[in-house]
């Protein structure tokens, strides 16, 4: 009986660190730290897989367009970025690296071949490879580490800015104190009403990374207010990712 007992004991005693080290604590409080600690452990939070292959609903509404999409997402850590969407037929294809930006529409017959003028027409603001990498990984699009921060607590959250903020545009990130990814970042231009809000409503853990389950992006300028909604399906790391990219003959190019 006794080694029953014993045996019990340390049975849920393992089972019980076992699961404890593959869950995130939700309870975590935002202790008083410096910023440079923030900024550093965020960093430390980056995403470190070689690919990803996910499967994702994506949800989006510029006022014009409403439409709800199955996509595909396959991304080459700091390489490419591959998507197509789908809704029963192949609605859209991408393929994005660090140098160019490639699309075509098999709905609209069209096709884009260029630099990242396209993302910036569909988001408002000036952005690269990496910066759009981070924004599907619940990183900053900024290096924290580049410029000196400053630190508040809000809610139980960090809120980093920069100390010297740019001249165009005011930046501000929320960061979980429980696994120091995102909560929102924030990229502002009051003078030019212009404004990217990019918020992760909740992360899963998926062999032992941290990663979101769902995004969600809203764009606004003078002119107009794109909502785009992300929910990660499945998700899966470092496995052997093919890509294949070809615009067919005959499409409309596009510019921007």
């Amino acid at each position: 009986m006794k080694f029953l007992k014993y045996s019990l004991l340390f049975t849920i005693l393992f089972t019980s660190c076992k699961s404890t080290k593959n869950v995130m604590d939700t309870n975590a409080i935002a202790k008083e730290i410096s910023a440079k600690k923030v900024a550093k452990k965020h960093i430390a939070a980056n995403f470190d897989k070689k690919t990803i292959d996910a499967k994702l609903k994506v949800n989006f509404n510029n006022g014009k367009t409403n439409q709800s999409l199955s996509v595909q997402m396959k991304i080459k850590k700091d390489e490419v970025i591959w998507l197509k969407g789908t809704k029963l037929i192949t609605i859209f294809k991408a393929e994005i690296t660090p140098t160019s930006v490639r699309y075509y529409s098999s709905l609209f017959k069209n096709y884009f071949e260029g630099d990242f003028s396209m993302i910036k027409e569909l988001l408002g603001v000036e952005i690269n490879f990496n910066q759009l990498q981070n924004l599907f990984l619940g990183q900053a699009l900024l290096d924290v580490s580049q410029e000196k921060q400053i630190v508040e607590i809000t809610n139980n959250s960090y809120v980093l800015t920069p100390e010297k903020q740019a001249a165009l545009y005011d930046i501000f990130f929320t960061i979980n104190p429980s696994h120091f990814k995102l909560e929102e970042q924030a990229i502002v231009n009051v003078e030019k009403n212009l404004r990217l809000d990019v918020k992760y409503p909740s992360y899963n853990l998926i062999n032992k990374v941290v990663f979101p389950s769902e995004i969600n992006i809203i764009a606004k300028n003078t002119k107009s207010l794109t909502a785009i909604d992300l929910e990660y399906k499945s998700v899966e790391f470092d496995t052997n990712v093919e890509m294949s990219f070809d615009i067919p003959n005959g499409y409309k190019r596009l510019e921007f």
